[in-house]
C-alpha cells in the first residue's frame, strides 16, 4: 500500500516540475506498458553480476531497478548490453534508461543522466606477483609494460590518458581488462574501489603500492537526454528513497 502511494506521489511531484508534459515521456510509455526496460551490461561487480547458466542478474544496480520497477507498478525487464553500446542504447530507445554508469562529458553530449546516488575513485591493480615491479604511475607508465582494459569503458579513457608509454590491450566485451592481468597477457589494469574490493577478494589481486586513487567519479543512471519528464521522475524518485534509506541499506548489503 505504501509502496503504489509513494509511487504516485512521485509521479505527481515528476509531472509538476515539468508543467504536465507526460504524453511525450517514456513515462507514458513504461506505464502503458507495463515494462521498464534497462540496459545493463552484467560484468560489473558488485553492480550488475549475470549468472550464465541462468541469465539471471544480482547485484546493487538489479535491486535498486527491481524497486522502481515496483514503485511504478510495473515488471522490469533486464537488457543485456555492453560498454560501448551502453549510451547509445539509450539513444536509440532499446531500453528506457541503464544502470549504474559513471558520469562523464563525453556520455553527457547525447545522453542524460539522473542525481548521482554513490561515486567510486580509479586506482591500478596488479597481480601479487608482479607488486614488487610497481611503485606509483610513473611506474606503469613505461616501455615494456601492458595494461588491460575494455573498450567503451571509461576506464579505456583514463589508461590511455595515464599510460602513454606503456602497450595498452583493449579487449571487447565480455573479456575484461582485469581478466588479461589474471592471464598473463597484461600486468595492470585500472578499476574502480568497489570493483577492485571484490576482485582483491576473489582473485587476489592487489592496488599497485602508492597509487593514489584518481578520477572521483560520481555515479548514476543513464536516461533519454530530452525527456525531462522522466528525468525528473527518476530524481524525485532517488530523493523519496535516499529519505526512506533504501539506498543506504541497498548500499550496506552490497559493501558499497
Amino acid at each position: 500500500m505504501f509502496k503504489k502511494t509513494m509511487g504516485a506521489a512521485v509521479l505527481a511531484i515528476g509531472l509538476a516540475t515539468t508543467g504536465g508534459a507526460f504524453a511525450q515521456s517514456a513515462l507514458n510509455e513504461i506505464l502503458d506498458g507495463g515494462v521498464l526496460k534497462v540496459g545493463t551490461t552484467g560484468d560489473w561487480v558488485p553492480m550488475t553480476q549475470r549468472d550464465p547458466a541462468t541469465n539471471a542478474y544480482k547485484g546493487f544496480d538489479i535491486d535498486v531497478m527491481t524497486e522502481l520497477a515496483t514503485d511504478l507498478g510495473v515488471t522490469v525487464e533486464f537488457v543485456p548490453t555492453d560498454w560501448k553500446t551502453l549510451v547509445n542504447g539509450v539513444v536509440a530507445g532499446k531500453y528506457h534508461m541503464t544502470g549504474s554508469a559513471s558520469i562523464s562529458p563525453a556520455r553527457a553530449k547525447v545522453a542524460g543522466f539522473s542525481d548521482s546516488y554513490l561515486s567510486v575513485e580509479i586506482f591500478p591493480f596488479t597481480m601479487p606477483a608482479n607488486a614488487d615491479k610497481f611503485d606509483g604511475y610513473d611506474s606503469i607508465n613505461m616501455a615494456g609494460v601492458t595494461v588491460g582494459t575494455e573498450l567503451g569503458t571509461t576506464f579505456e579513457g583514463f589508461v590511455k590518458a595515464w599510460f602513454p608509454n606503456a602497450e595498452i590491450r583493449v579487449v571487447e566485451a565480455p573479456a575484461r581488462g582485469f581478466q588479461e592481468v589474471l592471464a598473463g597477457r597484461a600486468e595492470v589494469f585500472v578499476t574502480s574501489n568497489i570493483e577492485g574490493a571484490e576482485l582483491a577478494e576473489k582473485f587476489g589481486v592487489v592496488r599497485v603500492k602508492n597509487a593514489e586513487a584518481r578520477a572521483p567519479s560520481p555515479i548514476a543512471m543513464l536516461l533519454p537526454q530530452a525527456d525531462q519528464v522522466w528525468i525528473n521522475y527518476v530524481n524525485n524518485w532517488i530523493k523519496v528513497k535516499e529519505a526512506s534509506g533504501f539506498f543506504q541499506a541497498t548500499r550496506d548489503k552490497w559493501g558499497l
